[in-house]
């Protein structure tokens, strides 16, 4: 019987054919905690230690202190100090922070640790983003990390798919997270709720890694399980340039089971923005062009990659700024790239400020949090009433390009008013 790609890659970890539909038990690739979720598993992990439990498969855990790092208050170091012990009780190895350190979504990808074929569980929702590497990526609970931490295995259900089929060139001005925010805006924030979001298409052809995580990154704001693509030569120049570990790309069958199907034009799409107070609340840019901004955010594991930051350097490259900006690097690696290229001079020369990479602000924690009654034009995932701080504040969601010319009018910008190829 045909399968998609969520069905094969959950089939290759229960050991026996699966389906949409099917409850099964199967290994984990890949656990991934954060400093937040992390200190809260580790609450429950004590339990389990006492009753014997240890870590079976330190090798297939991952910690990585992102969100109020570095740390901003006392009870914030206390945790990441816990997970420091923790990872040196059990020799975890994958162990991020500071120097080798960043935002998970754009870390674990960039290091080679998340690959195709891979099943990867993340107590954090947007652990989806890895599905962009063709593997079966899922945001979990705390007490399910501490689940895994001690048993390698994880309970589901198999996940219904809904197929998207993405062909045609970007116009100008146009970009992957276009397409998600488009997407979203048709389907709603549950039109995928416990579904598989499949991807493939020509489009993708023509896209770098780089813009693919960020559509895999929002999956789970359309309410879905899990989001995917499928493998190619792009994955796979991707994943070889960082590792030498064997890896198998995963294809749906012809005639896979599809509840549904989208096809997208993606030479049709125009810049879009997400208004308050949803990522479904969907529009133009051009429809929203004007509206004044009092604050911009380029960063976040949607959009703080290498090319997301380089194509807002572009627009602003011998400009100013009109709108508060704060740029954040996903990664100390891509931080260390941006710097030696001099992206970073031509965000310090508009007038913007360049901090470390952390998730501090996209969710409201620390290093750039939205006041009462302030309008931020953010390239992150989500806009929910309080998400970025102060809930009388106002987020819209668009592409780093949007943002970048945003920020340089100090109002909503189409970014084909800087782009001129």
């Amino acid at each position: 019987m045909a399968q998609t790609m969520t069905e094969k890659i959950l089939s290759s970890g229960a050991g026996r054919q699966v389906y949409a539909g099917d409850v099964v038990t199967v290994g984990v690739d890949l656990l991934m905690v954060n400093d937040i979720t992390g200190t809260l598993a580790l609450k429950v992990f004590k339990e389990l230690e006492e009753a014997g439990a240890t870590v079976k498969n330190p090798d297939r855990v991952a910690i990585v202190l992102s969100h109020f790092t570095p740390a901003k208050d006392i009870a914030s170091a206390n945790n990441c100090a816990a997970l420091r012990r923790f990872a040196k009780k059990y020799r975890i190895g994958k162990f991020f922070e500071f120097e080798n350190g960043g935002i998970e979504h754009a870390l674990l990808p960039e290091c080679g640790i998340a690959r195709p074929g891979m099943i990867i569980t993340g107590a954090d929702s947007h652990t989806c983003t890895y599905g962009a590497l063709n593997a079966f990526s899922t945001g979990i609970g705390s007490t399910e990390a501490a689940a895994i931490m001690a048993t390698g295995q994880l309970w589901l259900k198999v996940p219904e798919a809904i197929r998207f089929d993405v062909n045609g060139k970007f116009q100008r001005g146009v970009f992957s997270k276009d397409i998600i925010l488009s997407v979203i805006g048709k389907l709603g924030v549950d039109g995928a709720l416990y579904r598989a979001m499949e991807w493939s298409g020509g489009t993708f052809a023509g896209i770098s890694m780089d813009a693919r995580l960020t559509i895999a990154n929002m999956a789970v704001e359309a309410g879905a399980k899990n989001g995917i693509m499928q493998g190619d030569k792009v994955t796979e120049k991707y994943v070889k340039a960082r590792t030498a570990t064997p890896f198998k790309m995963h294809v749906a069958d012809e005639g896979a089971n599809y509840i549904s199907q989208m096809d997208i034009d993606a030479a049709s799409l125009e810049p879009m923005i997400a208004h308050p107070n949803s990522p479904a609340n969907v529009k133009t840019v051009s429809e929203s062009s004007g509206i004044g901004v009092d604050y911009v955010y380029i960063g976040s594991c949607t959009n703080g990659r290498y090319e997301d930051i380089e194509i807002a350097a572009k627009i602003m490259k011998g400009k100013k700024v009109k709108a508060r900006t704060i740029v954040v690097p996903a990664t100390q690696n891509i931080y260390r790239q941006a710097l030696d290229s001099g992206i970073l001079s031509i965000f310090a020369n508009a007038g913007c400020v360049i901090a470390p990479p952390t998730c501090g602000a996209c969710l409201g924690g620390h290093m750039g949090v939205v006041s009462d009654g302030e309008v931020c034009v953010s390239s992150t995932n989500r806009n929910f009433v309080g998400r970025m701080g102060s809930p009388k504040g106002k987020v819209f969601l668009a592409s780093p390009a949007t943002c970048a010319a945003t920020a340089i009018n100090g109002k909503i910008t189409d970014p084909r008013e800087f782009i001129r190829q």
